[in-house]
């Protein structure tokens, strides 16, 4: 169990970025919306709300369409949920990238590079990072949860649940980690690194695509690790 454990934990870097790097990314975007000014860190509503769209979206739709080719009577069994949702975890990254991406090149064709302001690109493209990160925590978290309860041995049935929800505090101070690395390692020779104070002379896109290929990597661990699992019988 403890591989699967181990592989789980790269989901809560990712979902660390929700209140660091996403907020940062935020703030130097047009926050305008009609006559609103929309707080960065108000975006993490649309986290919410696609956790509210998936819940039911996976009982009513999503699980009886998987019934039918699975054979089984929860559509996917706990370890394929689990592993759908670090695939939609690496999604909300590359789109999390690409985004920024996007403003970069705006800032550039602006001549806003070397100045500490947002560029004129809708807060509203990071929506979609926001609404697939929401579909990886219904897919994994819930997931993580019926697993190790689940296959925990009777006596340890809580103890294991409670290493479920540990993967969160593990995958944060992990990000912290890979945050402080990457700004040490950025800012050598005198560079302006990849996360510097003015995000317009950074590049977050290449943090952003870091992070993502370590979830892949992680994903291709995961999957092996799942497909040696054998199941407890119960």
């Amino acid at each position: 169990m403890f591989p699967i454990w181990a592989t789980t934990t790269i989901l809560s870097v990712v979902y660390a970025q929700n209140s660091s790097m996403f907020i940062e990314q935020g703030m130097v975007l047009d926050k305008q919306v009609g006559s609103f000014n929309v707080p960065p860190a108000s975006l993490s509503t649309f986290d919410v709300i696609s956790v509210m769209i998936w819940i039911p979206l996976y009982d009513r739709v999503i699980t009886p369409i998987a019934r039918k080719y699975t054979g089984r009577e929860k559509g996917f069994s706990v370890l394929q949920r689990i592993g759908i949702g670090l695939f939609m975890s690496i999604v909300a990254m590359a789109s999390a990238a690409l985004v920024e991406l996007k403003r970069l090149e705006i800032a550039r064709s602006e001549g806003l590079i070397h100045e500490k302001v947002a560029v004129p690109m809708s807060i509203l493209w990071q929506i979609p990072q926001y609404f697939f990160l929401g579909a990886a925590e219904v897919f994994t978290v819930v997931g993580q949860l019926e697993f190790f309860y689940g296959q925990a041995p009777d006596a340890m049935r809580s103890l294991c649940a409670a290493l479920a929800l540990l993967t969160i505090s593990v995958g944060s101070y992990l990000s912290s980690v890979i945050l402080t690395l990457v700004s040490y390692i950025t800012t050598q020779g005198g560079n302006p690194g990849w996360i510097p104070d003015n995000l317009n002379e950074g590049h977050l896109d290449r943090f952003f695509w870091l992070i993502e290929g370590i979830s892949f990597a992680n994903l291709l661990v995961y999957i092996g690790c799942a497909m040696k699992y054998r199941y407890k019988n119960v």
